[in-house]
């Protein structure tokens, strides 16, 4: 299937149905506020290096965690136990996306861009964003940050200053959804780490029926 051409004049996207095996759906556009929402209202989002033209994903195959079904370990119970605990929302949303921005840079490089960093700062500023840091004994150990839109959290990456810091941001995250009422944290791609999140396989039309059911 061809990959398609976004026109920056017009805020619309082809099928999701119609991306490329790998995921790959479109090419261009823009990151403004309306065609990230439309974006994500459709399971697509953006992944790009840069330099690299916008490119806006949609695969096959999604993995998620729904808020009620997050895993704790007994291990991380017990560190729980052991330390003062806190979870912030909102506390800083640009410092917190820039911190997920500069662990991976110098780790393995990364996709978020100066531009996307603008573009999420945009949304969060209207309620369509949302960041969650986690604090072990008062000091700040991790973070995450994603798209919030109506009962459905999109998330983008996460950081981890000390040890357990993004899995208590992510355990704190999956809390506060879970009381109110949201269906699912879309986590795009399976790892190791989020399957022992308690992370699901689930395919593309589970996963619409899903956002339809949120939105």
């Amino acid at each position: 299937m061809p990959v398609f051409a976004l026109n920056e004049n017009e805020i619309s996207f082809p099928l999701p149905q119609l991306a490329e095996d790998d995921g790959l759906l479109a090419v261009g556009g823009d990151l403004s506020r309306e065609r990230l929402v439309l974006a994500y209202s459709n399971g697509i989002f953006p992944w790009y290096n840069e330099g690299q033209p916008i490119m806006w994903w949609c695969p096959k195959e999604r993995y998620i965690i729904r808020p009620g079904n997050v895993h704790i370990s007994h291990s991380m119970k017990k560190f729980m136990r052991k330390h003062d605990i806190r979870v912030e929302v909102n506390r800083d949303f640009s410092d917190t996306m820039h911190r997920c921005r500069i662990k991976r840079e110098f780790a393995e490089g990364t996709w978020i861009t100066t531009d996307m960093e603008k573009a999420y700062a945009d949304l969060a500023a209207k309620n369509l964003a949302l960041s969650v840091d986690a604090f072990i004994d008062g000091e700040l150990a991790g973070g995450l940050y994603g798209v919030s839109l109506g009962r459905c959290f999109f998330g983008e990456s996460m950081f981890s200053d000390m040890e357990n810091g993004s899995k208590l941001a992510l355990i704190g995250l999956s809390q506060i959804l879970a009381e109110n009422g949201y269906v699912f944290i879309d986590c795009q791609f399976h790892t190791d780490h989020l399957e022992s999140m308690g992370g699901e396989r689930i395919t593309y039309q589970e996963y619409k029926e899903l956002l339809d059911k949120g939105l």
